[in-house]
């Protein structure tokens, strides 16, 4: 795992920062060869704050020199930065959220206010445990329908238990879900069929009298149509759209679309401080920040929801960024 990786880096860069000042001193004392300034200085702003502020407390050395003090200072700042990423790594980036959110719109149909519609995506490498054990909470939690968003890990068939686990949902209305980028869709869609999940391919259907739901292909690999998925639709319904990538929601028009469900950022994943520096590369999505997490609007001002998915992306941790399992209770406005 990467997180135990730069855990054991991080504590022998630190024991090394102490053992250098340790060092230091002895050759001090001794009138010996002494070890390059510069190299201390580096080692204690290279993660090695803690370290060095040891060996300057316990052996009293360079305490009186300023740009040790302030090398230690920025030293101990970084560390403790990097301690608290690693920690949450370990800890919150661990836990999968629940997330209740009420949805309120015009064209929803009133008599199905209170209407609870749960959101999965990006499961990747999720464990079928863990899986078992989101299943179980949502069972509990009283679902009309279950949408997923795409991204399994079809490596050795890893995908195929976690849909034997999303299959035991409990709903009033069933479960659908569209293709991600890293699917196969043809493996994933029959699978799906296979376990009584209705799979989305630039199509839709009613749920419920004025209710349309609607599906389209993944953007990266194949051709996905908007106009195609809710050809179906009337004019009165309340149309929500799965799009696997937010990015559609720029690319095509959406005016007749009332809400959009994607995920595929991850909510860049690695953060610093919950802040997704890594989508402003523009290789996961062309808009920067945008499409990050939770409401954002499509070029028509249609709300778009991102999701930062519910799995991990191989061994690369969550970092200042939760797993999350939302669902929206939908009311008319």
């Amino acid at each position: 795992m990467i997180l135990e990786f730069f855990a054991i880096l991080f504590a022998f860069i630190n024991i090394l920062t102490f053992l250098l000042y340790a060092l230091d001193k002895r050759k001090a004392v001794r009138g010996g060869w002494r070890i390059n300034e510069s190299v201390l200085i580096f080692f204690t702003l290279a993660l090695g704050g803690f370290g060095a502020f040891l060996g300057m407390m316990v052996f009293r050395h360079k305490t009186k020199r300023k740009k040790f003090k302030l090398s230690v200072f920025m030293g101990l700042v970084l560390s403790l930065v990097f301690t608290i990423h690693i920690l949450h790594g370990f800890t919150l980036g661990q836990f999968i959220q629940f997330i209740e959110l009420p949805f309120q719109n015009e064209n929803w149909p009133a008599e199905l206010s209170g209407y609870r519609i749960a959101f999965m995506t990006d499961f990747h490498a999720i464990t079928e445990e863990e899986m078992r054990e989101v299943v179980l909470e949502l069972n509990e939690r009283n679902i009309d329908l279950l949408l997923l968003g795409g991204d399994f890990s079809m490596r050795n068939n890893h995908y195929q238990g976690t849909l034997v686990q999303i299959s035991q949902t409990k709903t009033t209305d069933g479960i659908f879900g569209v293709e991600g980028n890293h699917d196969d869709y043809r493996r994933l869609f029959s699978m799906k069929e296979e376990l009584g999940i209705t799979p989305l391919d630039n199509s839709g259907l009613h749920i419920r009298n004025g209710f349309f739901l609607g599906g389209v292909q993944d953007l990266w690999n194949r051709k996905p149509s908007i106009e195609e998925a809710i050809k179906r639709s009337n004019y009165s319904d309340f149309i929500l759209l799965i799009s696997h990538n937010p990015d559609v929601a720029m690319q095509q028009q959406t005016h007749d679309i009332d809400l959009i469900l994607s995920g595929h950022t991850h909510n860049g994943q690695i953060t610093f401080f919950g802040i997704p520096f890594y989508l402003l590369r523009d290789s996961i999505t062309a808009y920067g920040m945008r499409f990050a997490h939770g409401f954002a609007y499509s070029a028509d001002d249609v709300p778009v929801f991102i999701s930062s998915g519910v799995g991990r992306y191989f061994s690369i941790p969550r970092v200042f960024v939760s797993p999350e399992v939302v669902i929206f209770t939908m009311h008319s406005q």
